[in-house]
């Protein structure tokens, strides 16, 4: 094992004085000799809170098991998870961002305490997965990723729809308005989630797996397998020989993210029609990282990256479909010809993208799922930046174009998502109205929860081509119509946001990057000078303590940014 550098479990294990250390691992089934062995971590985020995370114990097995076989010694421990899925529309949803935060806390704390050479971190759903890439950079030990997978679809009896988390969500405008029958709708809830994995279309987790594998920071196809596969058995525990390779090498998490690399997790996202939350997200790992990324790089990389697959929300397939004709890598050995990937970047391979893609297959030639670059789906970014005096920071909009690229109309303002779902499944939205959801940005919610419930029943009420939404809060990746989130600054410190009255017109115009409130400058200060901020809606706890240390959605969400001059 000399080959193999100990930096960090020597210092626990090595010497006579160290022997307490030592005594406490052997009920665990350590071994004299284990104590000469490399360390590995294996934060498992496994849980029967959700099915996206409900298999990863066994996964983590196998990780464990190509640890030890490749000459290290693994140790299995836990971190929590929550399901977006499950507390969405509710105040539970608010725990949603913070979650990443403790996920991230939480396997810095023990990879620290416990004197671990290396990290094997598995995630199944929207947030432990940036948090596990969050702790990777910040303890900036060898590391690699393991996703837990994509769900495969559920069916409708009878005529054999395919179906997913949103088609339930949809299906509750659908029956608000009696476009389906109670029975249809009990079908629908029942048959949507068929077994273990994460939600079946490019949503925020399947988003998040493909954007880390753009980082290079999970090993090749682990983005695109079936939770439920051999080939996601073999993931896991090739992860093991990985990471001790990683340890021979000296290759570090923060060498593999690199600017280069995150344009390049940029540009994968945008290819495949990601989630709005890979914004959110990647600045967050960014900032970990110690690189300055920005919304200026989303804007700058959008404008010369196509979307070209055909996937859900908004299109026609499901993660399962791209897994079938083999990946994201043929995809990124297209954008690489394209010269639209950095190829000098390395990964955990050991390699560079350039290296590992050398060899890879394209696509069947009759597939349907990616077009090709000379015919996409949309010519730039469906992640548009947008600014104005509704968003002097930014906003997030997640345009395919197929909702057009322009949107005018009045508001109707609501100050939470409970009282905006309200008047939605009540029938109160009509055709050309801006639906305002505000005061539930990051430190107004707090939480800045998604807005899955609200969208969907519009989209579900058929409304999803004439209503558009605006909000200070998130959107889930399952999200599709006009809507724009990510408002900063947000409305309860004052944003632009928390001026808007019902009746005022409001401009969302793709072409011109722009969220423009059509109200004179005069009145929004006299508006101003009568607004005050409202109380906390938390005073103590863990969601009283993000509201007091989290920064802007324009720069990720961070609970740490006071800390960095």
């Amino acid at each position: 094992m000399s080959n193999i550098p100990r930096p960090y479990s020597s210092q626990v294990f090595d010497g006579p004085e160290r022997a307490p250390s030592r005594a406490m691992l052997y009920p665990l089934g350590f071994r004299p000799e284990d104590f000469k062995k490399p360390l590995i971590g294996i934060a498992s985020t496994w849980s029967h809170v959700t099915p996206c995370n409900m298999h990863l114990d066994r996964l983590a097995r196998e990780a464990e098991a190509g640890v030890n076989a490749a000459g290290g010694k693994a140790l299995i421990f836990n971190t929590i998870t929550i399901s977006d899925g499950i507390s969405m529309g509710t105040e539970g949803m608010k725990y949603s961002l913070v979650s990443r935060e403790v996920i991230a806390d939480s396997i810095e704390t023990v990879v620290g305490c416990q004197g671990m050479d290396g990290l094997i971190a598995l995630g199944g759903c929207d947030k432990n997965m940036p948090g596990c890439l969050i702790a990777m950079a910040r303890l900036n030990r060898p590391a690699v990723f393991v996703y837990g997978g994509t769900i495969l679809p559920g069916y409708l009896p009878g005529n054999g729809r395919k179906l997913d988390i949103v088609s339930v969500f949809e299906a509750v405008g659908a029956r608000a308005r009696g476009r389906i029958s109670e029975e249809e709708f009990r079908c629908i809830e029942q048959c949507a989630i068929p077994g273990p994995g994460s939600c079946g279309g490019m949503y925020t987790a399947n988003t998040m797996a493909c954007a880390i594998e753009a980082l290079g920071l999970s090993l090749p196809n682990s983005s695109a397998q079936n939770a439920v596969s051999d080939a996601k058995l073999a993931d896991a525990r090739r992860a093991g020989e990985a990471v001790l390779n990683l340890l021979r090498l000296g290759l570090r998490p923060r060498d593999l993210l690199t600017r280069e690399a995150f344009e390049n997790a940029i540009t994968v996202v945008i290819a495949l029609g990601g989630s709005t939350n890979a914004v959110l997200h990647l600045l967050a790992i960014a900032h970990a990282a110690g690189v300055r990324l920005t919304l200026r790089d989303f804007e700058r990389v959008g404008r010369r990256v196509p979307v070209l697959a055909d996937l859900k929300p908004s299109g026609r397939f499901w993660m399962s479909d791209l897994v079938a004709i083999g990946g994201i890598r043929p995809l990124m050995k297209r954008l690489l010809q394209a010269g639209l990937l950095h190829g000098e970047c390395r990964t955990v391979t050991g390699r560079t993208l350039a290296e590992d893609l050398a060899d890879v297959p394209d696509y069947p030639p009759d597939q349907e799922v990616i077009r090709p670059l000379e015919n996409p789906i949309k010519r730039d970014s469906h992640l548009v930046i947008l600014r104005g005096n509704l968003a002097p920071e930014g906003a997030v909009a997640k345009i395919t174009g197929k909702e057009g690229l322009r949107f005018e109309g009045l508001a109707r303002v609501f100050d939470s998502e409970e009282q905006a779902m309200k008047a939605i499944l009540a029938g109160q939205i009509r055709k050309g109205d801006v639906v305002v959801i505000r005061y539930e940005g990051p430190r107004g919610g707090p939480g800045m929860r998604e807005m899955l419930g609200p969208t969907s029943a519009i989209m579900g009420q058929g409304l999803g081509a004439d209503v558009a939404l605006i909000t200070d809060g998130r959107f889930s990746g399952g999200t599709h119509g006009f809507v724009v989130g990510h408002v900063s600054p947000e409305a309860y410190v004052g944003g632009p946001l928390a001026l808007v009255k019902n009746g005022d017109r409001i401009v969302i115009d793709a072409r011109k990057r722009l969220l423009s409130l059509e109200v004179s400058d005069r009145e929004l200060a006299a508006r101003r000078a009568r607004w005050r901020q409202p109380k906390p809606r938390y005073q103590r706890g863990v969601l009283a303590k993000y509201a007091h240390t989290v920064a802007s959605a324009s720069l990720g969400a961070v609970t740490d940014l006071h800390l960095n001059p």
